[in-house]
């Protein structure tokens, strides 16, 4: 599968986090080209800050493969990381990050610092942001015109 059809499916993922009430955010893992994780946004529904739909599916890859180190595995998001995410994508020794739409309030990968930029880090993935940016954007703006 190539980066829009691995993004497609973390949109379907944000698309299922609005439908519950929660941000639009969904994500996935890749390993050798299977999916290995999913997730969606969920602290409101779950009453836990670190319910991010990276972190849902970090954990669901991890807890699959029986290993927290996800060496080989890519990860497939529609907004910029936030730092905690990207720290926990860090420690699980992922591959590449793909990212859609960034985020100008809290990205931790040039939105509002570079925390995946950090040479001085014991571990280095790959970021790459932009991938369906328009759709991704586009899932949040609406989400968020809709509350108002």
């Amino acid at each position: 599968m190539d980066d829009e059809s691995l993004m497609r499916a973390a949109l379907a993922l944000a698309e299922d986090a609005a439908r519950a009430g929660e941000v639009p955010v969904g994500a996935v893992v890749v390993k050798d080209g299977e999916v290995v994780g999913r997730g969606s946004n969920r602290p409101i529904g779950t009453s836990d800050p670190t319910a991010h739909a990276e972190i849902v599916a970090l954990r669901e890859a991890a807890a699959r493969l029986g290993n927290y180190r996800l060496t080989g595995c890519e990860l497939y998001v529609t907004l910029e990381p936030c730092a905690m995410c990207v720290g926990a994508m860090l420690h699980a020794r992922l591959a590449r990050v793909v990212f859609g739409a960034a985020d100008p309030k809290t990205g931790a990968c040039g939105g509002v610092v570079a925390l995946s930029a950090e040479a001085k880090l014991n571990h280095q993935t790959a970021f790459e942001g932009g991938v369906l940016a328009g759709e991704c954007g586009a899932l949040l703006k609406r989400f968020f015109a809709e509350r108002r």
